[in-house]
């Protein structure tokens, strides 16, 4: 089981390799880790403003996507990264299986009508 991260990883530069590692043009490198990620038992409203806090930073983050897909492709199951939630990143993953699923169907009916055809 992997340990539950304290601070966010920032995320991608856009041109990244070994001695330029993708998070460090990264916005949250320079903002408090506890926006990014909820205290314990913090209420709703709070944890709805932090987040909103937090998403402000994203947008402003020359690397978003980078790090948005570093979330999605971890997954990252907690903390706000590349400007969505771990709700919202969910809510990302089911579409793109569903999309996957309906992709594969799609590509399987021509073959099946050629064979039947």
């Amino acid at each position: 089981m992997r340990p539950v991260a304290a601070a966010p990883q920032p995320a991608p530069s856009p041109s990244h390799d070994e001695d330029n590692p993708w998070h460090t043009g990264a916005a949250c490198c320079r903002d408090e880790a506890g926006l990014f990620f909820a205290p314990s038992k913090e209420p709703t409203a709070a944890r709805l403003a932090r987040e909103e806090q937090a998403k402000r930073v994203c947008a402003r983050c020359p690397v978003l996507l980078e790090c948005r897909e570093h979330a999605l492709v971890q997954p990252e199951p907690y903390g706000v990264w590349g400007g969505l939630t771990a709700a919202e990143r969910r809510v990302v993953l089911a579409r793109r299986r569903r999309r996957d699923v309906e992709l594969r169907e799609a590509a399987r009916v021509p073959a099946a009508r050629r064979i039947a055809g």
